[in-house]
């Protein structure tokens, strides 16, 4: 597949909310890029085992999102699915596995997202280093509803490469209805950000 640098994003009123909120967490921006705070982490040798994004939220106008993602992985049951079923209706990727702490945080409000945009928008995890019993013994933990890929040799990490930083996790994509990246959250998806984003990319299918 041929990579291709992300659209420019536009500023918006739900990054300053992301931003803003990120008090709650403690996490400090310092006036860093989303790149340096990552590079920082990876330097950092602390041994946590993720990298952990500060949870900036970028939004890709639809003139700026280019072609549909391309991507095929297996889920957890042995279902095969493709980025083309996903199309028709907006879609959430979110990229985790179970040892992944701030991934135990959004998880909650991940699932109430999932039963409130029932119907309206697809959700499904990408799991990224777990066996299958460990991932269900999170779901089941958690409640999650949706299904998730089973992708620890990365094949759906590295079709969406030009979005989700390798190791940034968790990172959290809003597909539109043609399959498009309509939306990006690296770090804990703040639920009522988050909200916003899906409700915006539902009213635009409809």
């Amino acid at each position: 597949m041929t990579s291709r640098p992300s659209p420019s994003p536009r500023p918006s009123r739900r990054r300053v909310l992301s931003l803003a909120g990120l008090g709650v967490l403690g996490i400090a921006l310092a006036g860093c890029t989303e790149e340096d705070s990552l590079a920082q982490q990876a330097n950092a040798g602390d041994q946590k085992g993720y990298i952990a994004g500060d949870g900036t939220v970028t939004e890709y106008a639809p003139t700026e999102r280019g072609e549909p993602v391309q991507f095929e992985g297996t889920l957890f049951d042995g279902t095969v699915v493709s980025a083309e079923e996903l199309r028709g209706a907006p879609a959430l990727l979110n990229f985790w596995y179970a040892g992944c702490a701030p991934c135990r945080v959004e998880a909650p409000d991940l699932r109430e997202l999932a039963g409130r945009f029932e119907g309206q928008a697809a959700f499904y995890g990408v799991n990224l280093r777990d066996e299958r019993a460990t991932a269900e013994a999170f779901e089941r933990t958690f409640e999650i509803p949706y299904p998730s890929f089973e992708d620890k040799g990365g094949g759906v990490l590295m079709a969406l490469s030009g979005y989700v930083p390798p190791q940034a996790v968790p990172t959290t994509l809003v597909l539109d209805a043609q399959g498009r990246v309509a939306s990006r959250i690296l770090g804990v998806a703040e639920r009522s950000v988050l909200e916003t984003l899906l409700e915006d990319t539902v009213a635009e299918a409809a």
